[in-house]
């Protein structure tokens, strides 16, 4: 319903269920890290190769990303958190997403060495591990989700993970993880509402 001046009436406010993580260290968060293999993505690829006009092989590489988790990593950097992705594979599959999702940094380490990349990340954004959270679902993931403040596992994250966490998310990778935990993290920061409100009213502002 509009009313007179076309303005949308504010949302009302909501809290989506108890409080899935203490409000405390949920307000700490000043960074969230990414696996992608299995948690952006259901850890499926694709690979295949085509050619290039003169008959050289060119490979190629596909993955599945969620759309809602997309919303999520904007959410949350709407609200001051910021976001990196930290893979150990090296894809433009992955550089073309997190630009798309404008991240605040992206490392893709072909050995798979996790936590030296998680660490060059820190040191770029000036934060510490206390300030921060990790979504993983495999072994990969294990020394860095051992030594960030929240670790977080997804839905379809192997025992290990599991073990270490904090947050066990309901939904796999791929299919609502990220969107869940961006969800659950805002609402026990007390700033879903607002984080709703300031993105439809972002949207539905006239163009200058």
């Amino acid at each position: 319903m509009s009313e007179p001046d076309g303005t949308s009436e504010p949302l009302p406010p909501i809290r989506l269920a108890p409080p899935v993580v203490d409000p405390a260290l949920a307000r700490r968060i000043r960074v969230v890290g990414l696996d992608v293999d299995g948690t952006l993505t259901d850890g499926g690829v694709y690979l295949g190769s085509g050619s290039d006009h003169e008959g050289r092989s060119i490979p190629f590489e596909f993955k599945r990303y969620d759309i809602q988790d997309g919303l999520g990593v904007a959410l949350l950097r709407q609200s001051g958190i910021k976001v990196a992705i930290v893979t150990g594979r090296e894809s433009a599959s992955v550089a073309q997403r997190a630009r798309e999702l404008q991240v605040d940094a992206v490392a893709q380490d072909a050995t798979a060495r996790k936590l030296a990349a998680w660490r060059r990340v820190m040191l770029e954004l000036g934060c510490d591990d206390s300030e921060a959270a990790f979504i993983g679902d495999d072994l990969p993931d294990l020394p860095i989700l051992q030594r960030v403040a929240l670790p977080v596992a997804v839905g379809n994250a192997v025992p290990e993970i599991r073990r270490v966490s904090r947050w066990h998310l309901a939904r796999g990778g791929g299919h609502g993880a990220v969107r869940e935990f961006a969800e659950g993290l805002l609402d026990a920061r007390d700033s879903w509402h607002d984080a709703v409100a300031q993105y439809v009213a972002s949207r539905t502002a006239e163009p200058a």
